[in-house]
């Protein structure tokens, strides 16, 4: 099992307990709000079983049928979780409704606020672990999983705080409001991942300081050939694709161009290790002085 694949199953340990944790808090208080973030906790647990099977699938390696291998797997999941998300804010909007129809009085308020505090301390303190999990494997399933939970958090703590106004402004109706309030921040996350996991599945560029910094590495490794152009990068999972045409002297031989790409590489491994490049040789005459000048 990949160091990826433990902490996914550490997610789906964890979003059990916060569900058992807020669906306590909603059965204990009936309340709409709560019920909308226990849903979300739902959510959560469905969405690290998908980040688990997800990194399971992308650690296989490269074979006949997928030569650049299954890191795309990620971005799939990440898809499949925000569709998820989008669900859940629909089932939220109609539990506000109901609530909004059939007003009641709260029951046990603070217990289960007590119950619900404790579940987003853990996904709190979870989520900042997955942050940095996610960042050092360039994992797109965990870094969605830790911004999912991180709105989560964000959600638990707005609707803790309307739910005490309401209880102790006797405002009922405040916690259906609330529960819709979370539905469209709910729905507004859910759209967000979706947007960001679609950009990966369509082969989108890292981001521009890392082109930028691919460009000074190419440019201060490359000595004794002319320039680069037609650089081009792709994310795929936690590899960035990166391919470009480097022009040398004519009467250069390929031993010495092929010395020159060797250290170009060389300089970009040091520094991005989930780099996976190609590189193609051009004589003089197919420079464009366009593109990354060597000095």
């Amino acid at each position: 099992m990949t160091k990826g694949e433990r902490f996914a199953l550490g997610s789906t340990a964890i979003g059990c307990l916060v569900l058992c944790l807020k669906g306590l808090a909603w059965w204990l208080t009936d309340s709409a709000a709560l019920y909308s973030d226990a849903l979300e906790s739902t959510v959560n647990v469905a969405a690290s079983l998908l980040a688990l099977g997800a990194l399971r699938f992308a650690a296989r390696p490269a074979d006949a049928n997928h030569p650049y291998g299954h890191d795309k797997a990620e971005f799939f999941a990440a898809v499949i979780e925000g569709v998820l998300i989008v669900v859940a804010a629909m089932l939220i909007f109609a539990e506000a409704w109901e609530g909004w129809k059939h007003g009641h009085v709260l029951a046990l308020p603070f217990q289960g606020l007590a119950l619900n505090a404790a579940a987003t301390v853990l996904n709190a303190g979870w989520s900042g672990v997955l942050f940095g999990v996610g960042r050092r494997l360039r994992s797109p399933a965990l870094d969605a999983d830790a911004r999912h939970l991180m709105s989560d958090v964000v959600t638990s703590v707005g609707i803790a705080v309307g739910v005490i106004l309401a209880v102790l402004t006797r405002q009922y109706w405040l916690d259906p409001l609330l529960a819709a309030a979370t539905g469209v921040y709910v729905l507004w996350a859910g759209m967000r991942m979706i947007s960001s996991s679609v950009n990966g599945l369509m082969d989108g560029a890292p981001e521009p300081a890392v082109v930028d910094r691919i460009k000074q590495l190419v440019a201060g490794s490359a000595s004794g050939a002319i320039e680069a152009h037609d650089l081009r990068t792709r994310h795929a999972g936690r590899l960035t694709f990166l391919e470009f045409h480097l022009v040398v002297p004519g009467s250069m031989t390929v031993a010495a161009a092929h010395a020159i790409c060797d250290r170009i590489e060389d300089a970009l491994k040091r520094e991005m290790g989930h780099l996976m490049i190609s590189i193609h040789v051009e004589p003089e005459e197919k420079a464009k002085r366009a593109g990354i000048l060597v000095p």
